[in-house]
């Protein structure tokens, strides 16, 4: 095999080596997330803050003349 050849091989099976490294690393992170339990919306007091924000930014945009 010329030198160039054996070069590219060893460079696809590192790449290969990395991306099942780079999914089995993806499925332990969603296996975690996962785990904690069913996500739940937010308390209606913590949207009180957020809704005065938009309207404040709201009324800093002029209409258009």
């Amino acid at each position: 095999m010329a030198p160039n050849q054996q070069r590219g091989r060893w460079v696809a099976i590192v790449t290969g080596i990395l991306s099942v490294l780079i999914g089995v690393a993806y499925l332990a992170l969603i296996t975690v997330l996962d785990a904690r339990g069913p996500m739940r919306p937010p308390p209606p007091e913590a949207l009180v803050g957020v809704a005065t924000a938009f309207l404040k930014s709201a009324e800093v945009v002029l209409p258009p003349v």
